[in-house]
C-alpha cells in the first residue's frame, strides 16, 4: 500500500489529536453534568489500568484488552462491564494505533478487508452473548479464557508458532469470526489470536500487524457502540479512566518499554494475566 503524502499524514495526526482532546473534553462536561457524585476510587483505578495496559501494548503490539480485563475482574468489576468499558477505551487507542501503521504504510488493503467485516460479525455476535448470560455464570469463564490467554503470551515468548499451512484467502474469515467473537466476550484477545495466528503461518510481520491493528479499530468502533447501547455508560468512570490513562501514556509508552527486552516483557505480563485470572477462578469457585 502507498504511502501517504506528507501533508496527508500531518491532516490526519492534526485531526487526530483535535478529535481525541475534543473527545475526552466531552466525556468530562457529560459526566459532571449527569453525574454529580463521582466514585473517585473507581476513576483513579480505571485511570491506573488504562496506563498500565497502554504500556503492555506499546510494548508487545497486543494484550491491552487482556490486560486491561484481567486487572479489572480482579478488582471485582462484574465482567460484562469490565469488557464494555475496554471496548469503548478502545476506540481511542485503537486509533491512535491504527494511524500510526496508515502513517508508516503499514497496511496491506486486502488483508485488511479480509479481517474487517467477519471481525466486525463475530464481535457483534460477542456482545450480544455477553449482555445476555450473568455475570456469575460469565466470570470464571472469562477468567479462564483470560488465563489461557496468559499462558499462550508466555509459550509465544520462549518460541515461534509455525503452522503446517499458511492461514491464507477463505482460512482468514473464521481467524477473524473467532477473534472479533473472543474479544468481545472476553474483554482481549483480538491481537493474541489474529495477529499470532497470521504470523505464525508467514504473513509479512509489518503489514500483518498493522492491518490486524487498523482492522481493530473499525470492529472496536462498533462493538463500543453496541455494548453502550445495551448498558449504557453504567460505571462511567470506568472507560473515563482507561481513556484518559491511555491517550495520556501513549505518546510515551513505546519510548519506555523499547529499552525492556520484549521476551522478558511477555513471560511478565503472561504471568501476570494468568496469575490474576487464576485468582479469580479460586475466588469464584471457593
Amino acid at each position: 500500500m502507498a504511502k501517504p503524502s506528507k501533508q496527508s499524514k500531518r491532516t490526519i495526526y492534526f485531526l487526530a489529536t483535535i478529535l481525541t482532546q475534543v473527545a475526552i473534553l466531552v466525556i468530562a462536561y457529560w459526566a459532571g453534568r449527569e453525574y454529580r457524585d463521582v466514585d473517585q476510587p473507581l476513576l483513579i483505578n480505571a485511570f491506573m489500568i488504562g496506563v498500565v495496559a497502554q504500556l503492555v501494548d506499546g510494548a508487545l503490539g497486543m494484550a491491552y484488552g487482556a490486560t486491561a480485563a484481567t486487572l479489572l475482574l480482579s478488582t471485582g468489576v462484574p465482567p460484562v462491564i469490565a469488557t464494555a468499558s475496554i471496548h469503548i477505551a478502545e476506540i481511542f487507542t485503537t486509533a491512535a494505533s491504527g494511524l500510526s501503521h496508515w502513517h508508516k504504510g503499514n497496511i496491506n488493503k486486502k488483508l485488511f478487508m479480509s479481517l474487517l467485516i467477519p471481525g466486525t460479525l463475530g464481535g457483534i455476535a460477542g456482545v450480544l452473548l455477553a449482555v445476555n448470560i450473568d455475570s456469575a455464570v460469565l466470570k470464571p469463564w472469562m477468567a479462564a479464557y483470560l488465563l489461557l490467554i496468559g499462558l499462550y503470551i508466555i509459550y509465544k515468548a520462549f518460541r515461534i508458532v509455525r503452522l503446517k499451512r499458511a492461514v491464507r484467502g477463505k482460512g482468514i474469515i473464521p481467524l477473524a469470526l473467532t477473534g472479533g467473537f473472543l474479544d468481545a466476550v472476553g474483554g482481549g484477545g483480538w491481537g493474541p489470536v489474529v495477529t499470532t495466528t497470521l504470523l505464525g503461518s508467514g504473513h509479512e510481520p509489518k503489514t500483518t500487524i498493522g492491518s490486524v491493528n487498523a482492522a481493530e479499530f473499525f470492529i472496536t468502533v462498533v462493538t463500543g457502540f453496541s455494548f453502550a447501547l445495551f448498558l449504557g455508560l453504567a460505571q462511567w468512570e470506568i472507560p473515563a479512566g482507561l481513556i484518559v490513562g491511555g491517550v495520556l501514556t501513549a505518546p510515551i509508552a513505546v519510548h519506555i518499554t523499547s529499552r525492556l527486552p520484549t521476551k522478558t516483557l511477555m513471560i511478565f505480563v503472561g504471568i501476570l494475566i494468568s496469575a490474576l485470572s487464576a485468582m479469580t477462578i479460586y475466588k469464584v469457585v471457593i
